[in-house]
């Protein structure tokens, strides 16, 4: 009977060796870039909110409210540090508000 290879590694390393393997990074991050979006800005900036896209480096954010939109302008580097700081890494380079 031949032994069986012991090589346990943890999930967490198994996860991320399957995204690197599929190349699904770029989707993941997206998800995350969502998630940091709503985890950082609250629930009251999150009700007029309509849509998150990440595409290459730039976050576009759709706003239904034209005063929030001006008012979150007036703080893009802020709320792209804010993010960046959120992911790890520097993902989001520049903020579109629409």
């Amino acid at each position: 009977m031949s032994k069986r290879k012991n090589d346990n590694i943890p999930l967490s390393e198994a996860l991320q060796e399957f995204i690197k393997v599929n190349k699904l990074q770029n989707g993941m991050d997206k998800v995350n870039v969502r998630e940091a979006w709503t985890n950082l800005m609250g629930n009251g900036v999150n009700n007029y909110t309509t849509a998150i896209e990440l595409r290459s480096e730039t976050l576009f954010v759709s706003l239904s409210s034209s005063v929030l939109r001006e008012e979150l302008s007036h703080g893009k580097s802020k709320i792209i540090t804010m993010i960046n700081e959120e992911l790890g890494k520097e993902l989001v380079k520049k903020l579109v508000l629409r």
